[in-house]
């Protein structure tokens, strides 16, 4: 199969990046990572992809399909769409003068350990349930302390919805009417801080379409992140099949010069038991 060697190659760079990086987790672990499973985190982007209401949509533009005159087949779209949508980046200078554009951010910071923090039972029932400083509490009671170094994703259940706006993000209208309406869960400002006074981590993601839950008008949870350059992935997909901790993710944005966000496509690998 073609795709062999650039899967062995991928492989090669998730441990070599995975081994570089300092944290609690051990050498057999990291080998055990190739021998694992890997899970897609991401959505894919067509015409149904949710963007802000206020963002534009997705399009995909035929440019040539079908057979050539000189008899070869051939394929080609243009595309086009905001930074900001469908499974994607937020970088530090999306709400944070000065701080790291997508192009800056370092790879180390987008790659490493996972810990996941579900909420769901709560989320499902309040749509504007904003993940707390007790649930980081009462993951760490049972996991330990969030390592040094993690992607901390968090699992509100709400990609279960995707593509259906209403049920995702509160609405399916569009332009800036349209955002009094949203609702669905983020990040409680206090947690963020708690998080980086207290911790240290790479990254944090969630499966909703903002680390700001739906009905915020400041995004205090951005800008507390974003101030100490820490990106924030959006509207991540199947958080559910991940485990608590042990699980290993790479999640590279298209790699936009100057840009506050971008598409990204992430992916996770559960270890082998």
């Amino acid at each position: 199969m073609k795709n062999k060697p650039t899967m062995f190659l991928i492989l090669m760079l998730a441990v070599f990046l995975f081994s570089s990086i300092q944290t609690s987790y051990s050498q057999n672990e990291t080998q055990s990572q190739i021998q694992g499973k890997w899970i897609d985190l991401t959505h894919d982007f067509s015409e149904e992809t949710i963007y802000w209401p206020t963002a534009d949509e997705f399009k995909l533009q035929s440019v040539f399909e079908g057979m050539t005159d000189k008899g070869y087949f051939y394929d080609a779209n243009n595309y086009s769409a905001a930074e900001h949508g469908g499974t994607h980046i937020d970088s530090p200078i999306h709400f944070s003068e000065g701080k790291q554009t997508v192009d800056e951010i370092p790879i180390e910071n987008l790659v490493g350990p996972a810990v996941l923090i579900n909420v769901s039972e709560k989320a499902l029932a309040n749509p504007d349930y904003l993940v707390g400083i007790k649930d980081f509490n009462d993951w760490e009671s049972e996991h330990g302390q969030i390592p040094d170094g993690s992607i901390v994703l968090l699992n509100t259940g709400y990609a279960q919805f995707w593509p259906d706006k209403v049920k995702y993000m509160g609405t399916d209208k569009r332009g800036p009417e349209a955002v009094k309406d949203l609702h669905f869960p983020g990040l409680d400002p206090k947690a963020a801080e708690w998080l980086v006074q207290n911790r240290s981590i790479n990254a944090i993601g969630l499966d909703t379409p903002s680390i700001d839950y739906g009905q915020s008008t400041l995004f205090k949870s951005h800008r507390i992140l974003f101030k100490e350059n820490i990106p924030a992935f959006e509207n991540v997909a199947n958080l559910d099949k991940l485990p608590p901790k042990g699980a290993f993710v790479i999640a590279l944005p298209m790699k936009i010069k100057r840009g506050s966000g971008g598409p990204l496509r992430i992916i996770a690998n559960i270890p082998a038991e």
